[in-house]
């Protein structure tokens, strides 16, 4: 199963990219963890920040691999723990080609890229810096995935 994170934002700092390098890398064979950055929608003085979402969203949707179950990451989404996701993986190993987690931009995601979505996540209540999100959701993944092989690592 490939699991696809397209994400707003290019030139993440160094620890993001190793993080992210380190946690896919992890994977075993029949499952992948692949990022697709999407530049930032072009800023000006007095910027529309709907357009700019809406073109970001666009560019979102189109990075999504044919027949992937889309997932959008939200704050206003449901809020999943460990072992709750742990079952979702298991339901898309069994049930998907692949998985493909939407992350927005500063301004957030469009609402057809939320109504495009299977389902809508919230990694937390609180706000995270972009960075911290590639991040914690490679981490997440892996996790959960081990839970699913009956791995050590989700003992940690």
């Amino acid at each position: 199963m490939q699991l696809t994170v397209a994400a707003i934002g290019q030139r993440m700092p160094p620890w993001v990219q190793a993080s992210w390098k380190e946690y896919a890398r992890r994977f075993g064979r029949g499952v992948s963890l692949e990022l697709k950055e999407l530049p930032l929608a072009k800023r000006s003085k007095n910027p529309d920040i709907e357009g700019l979402r809406n073109a970001e969203g666009e560019a979102l949707l189109a990075a999504v691999p044919t027949g992937h179950r889309v997932i959008a990451l939200d704050e206003r989404g449901v809020q999943w723990s460990t072992a709750e996701l742990a079952e979702q993986m298991e339901n898309w190993m069994r049930e998907e080609h692949g998985v493909c987690f939407l992350v927005g931009g500063p301004d957030g995601l469009p609402q057809r890229c939320r109504e495009q979505a299977r389902n809508i996540w919230s990694l937390s209540r609180l706000t995270l810096p972009h960075p911290l999100v590639r991040t914690v959701l490679a981490e997440q993944l892996y996790r959960v995935w081990t839970m699913t092989q009956n791995h050590p690592y989700h003992r940690s």
